[in-house]
C-alpha cells in the first residue's frame, strides 16, 4: 500500500480542497456500513450489500440479524461509503460518505421493492434472489437526511438529503466554519 507522508505542521486554511467526486465513491462501494442505536442506546455497526433507487438506498436484511431490529425499531442510521483500503494513499485521508438517513421498512407489493430487487440482483448476482425468497429476509429504505464527504486533508463538504455538495466545511474538531468560496 502506499503511503503519503503526513506534515504535522500543515495549516488547514491553506489546504486546498479536491473536487468532490460523491456519486464516483458510491458507485465503487458494494456495501455500506451501517450504524444502528441498540436498545439500550449503545451503537451497533454492520454492513450490508446495498440498492440505490434514486437518492435512497436499500438493503435486504435478516430478522435474525440485531441491527434489523434496530431499523425497525428505531428508524435512526448513519450509513457510510469508504474508499477501499488497497487502493488508498493514506488510510487518515480515504474518502468517506456519510448519511444521516430515516430507515423506512418497504413492503413487498410496494413498487420500490421490486425495483431494489432487480438492482441488488444485477449487482449482487442470484444469490438476493434466494434471499428475497425467505421469510426472515426484509427490505428496508434509507432516505437521505443530511451527510458530509471527506476526501483528503482539509477537503470535507456538507452534503444534502439529495446527495449533493452543499459546501466546503473547515475548522478544526468539528467546527463548522464554512468557506463559502469554493
Amino acid at each position: 500500500m502506499n503511503t503519503e507522508p503526513i506534515n504535522p505542521n500543515f495549516d488547514q486554511h491553506k489546504v486546498k480542497p479536491k473536487a468532490p467526486k460523491v456519486e464516483e465513491l458510491i458507485e465503487q462501494c458494494k456495501s455500506v456500513m451501517m450504524a444502528t442505536i441498540n436498545e439500550d442506546g449503545t451503537p451497533l455497526v454492520s454492513t450490508a450489500p446495498y440498492s440505490r433507487v434514486g437518492n435512497s438506498f436499500q438493503v435486504l436484511v435478516s430478522f435474525m440479524a440485531k441491527h434489523t431490529k434496530n431499523l425497525r425499531d428505531r428508524k435512526q442510521v448513519s450509513v457510510m461509503f469508504v474508499e477501499d483500503e488497497a487502493t488508498s494513499k493514506q488510510l487518515y485521508a480515504r474518502h468517506r460518505l456519510t448519511i444521516a438517513t430515516q430507515a423506512e421498512l418497504i413492503d413487498k407489493n410496494n413498487p420500490l421493492y421490486q425495483q431494489a430487487m432487480d438492482d441488488l440482483t444485477n449487482r449482487h448476482g442470484k444469490v438476493v434472489d434466494v434471499l428475497g425468497s425467505l421469510d426472515d429476509f426484509i427490505m428496508f429504505n434509507f432516505k437521505p437526511i443530511s451527510g458530509a464527504y471527506v476526501n483528503g486533508f482539509g477537503s470535507a463538504y456538507f452534503v444534502d438529503e439529495n446527495l449533493q455538495v452543499m459546501e466546503h466545511r473547515t475548522g478544526a474538531h468539528g467546527q463548522h466554519n464554512v468557506d463559502t468560496k469554493k
